[in-house]
C-alpha cells in the first residue's frame, strides 16, 4: 500500500517553525531566569517547565480553552486571519512549541549559568551594553548548549501526539502529523504503514539525537587530570 508522505513534511514543517519560535521566545526567557533576581522567579520557572509534567490532555484542555472560537484569542485570531485556530495546521505549532519550549529553556538557562562570567565581567567594564553583552559573549559562549537544545526541542515537537490531537485533530491531508499518523493506522489495522512511519520517525530522531550528542561533546576530548 502506498504511503502518504504528507503527515511527514507537516510534521518537519512545525519542528521548524515552533523551534524558530521556541528559540526566539525561549531564550530571552533562559537569560532573565539565568541572569536577574526579581520576585516571583521560582513561580515563573515552575510556569515554564509545568507543561513538561502535565499530561497532554490536561494542557490540550487549557489550550482548547485558551485558543477556541469562544475564547477572546480564538475570536481575533478568527478576525485577523479569516478562519480559526483551532484544527488548522498552525494549532499543530502550538501544540509542539508548549511541548517543546520548556525542554529549550530549561537547558539554555543551565548553559548561560554555567557560562564563564570573567568574560562578561570584561565586557562590561569595556563598556558593552546588554545587548551587545549577549550577542558578543554571553551566546557564543554557551552556544553549542544552545544548538543541543534546539535539536532537542526539534525532537520533541516532531513527535509530539496528545497535544496536538486535542487541538489540531486528525485530518488527513490538513492536520494529520507523523504521530497522528501512526495513531491512525494502528486503529485502522493497517500494521504496513505503521511499522514503515515509525521507522522513519525513528530514524529522524536518531540522527537529530546524534546531532544533540554530537554538539554537546568537548572537541577536544575528555579534560585531563594531572596526577
Amino acid at each position: 500500500m502506498a504511503i502518504d508522505w504528507f503527515p511527514l513534511w507537516l510534521s518537519l514543517r512545525v519542528a521548524v517553525i515552533s523551534t524558530a519560535v521556541a528559540l526566539a521566545c525561549g531564550l530571552w526567557l533562559a537569560w532573565v531566569l539565568a541572569n536577574r533576581q526579581f520576585r516571583g522567579k521560582e513561580l515563573l520557572d515552575a510556569a515554564v517547565t509545568l507543561p513538561l509534567v502535565l499530561p497532554p490532555t490536561v494542557l490540550g484542555y487549557y489550550l482548547l480553552v485558551v485558543l477556541g472560537r469562544n475564547s477572546p484569542v480564538g475570536h481575533l485570531y478568527e478576525w485577523l486571519f479569516g478562519a480559526p485556530l483551532v484544527f488548522s495546521w498552525q494549532a499543530a505549532v502550538v501544540a509542539a512549541l508548549f511541548h517543546s519550549t520548556p525542554l529549550l529553556v530549561k537547558s539554555a538557562r543551565a548553559a548561560f549559568e554555567s557560562a564563564d562570567r570573567s568574560y562578561e565581567r570584561a565586557a562590561r567594564n569595556l563598556g558593552a551594553s546588554e545587548l551587545r553583552l549577549f550577542w558578543r559573549v554571553t551566546l557564543p559562549l554557551a552556544r553549542r548548549s544552545i544548538l543541543a537544545a534546539a535539536a532537542l526541542a526539534f525532537a520533541r515537537s516532531l513527535g509530539d501526539f496528545g497535544v496536538t490531537l486535542m487541538i489540531a485533530g486528525n485530518i488527513p491531508g490538513r492536520t494529520q502529523t507523523l504521530a497522528v499518523a501512526i495513531y491512525d493506522a494502528v486503529e485502522s489495522g493497517n500494521g504496513t504503514v505503521a511499522r514503515a512511519l515509525v521507522l522513519i520517525i525513528s530514524a529522524v530522531a536518531l540522527v537529530v539525537l546524534l546531532v544533540a550528542n554530537r554538539l554537546t561533546t568537548n572537541p577536544y576530548g575528555p579534560r585531563q587530570t594531572a596526577l
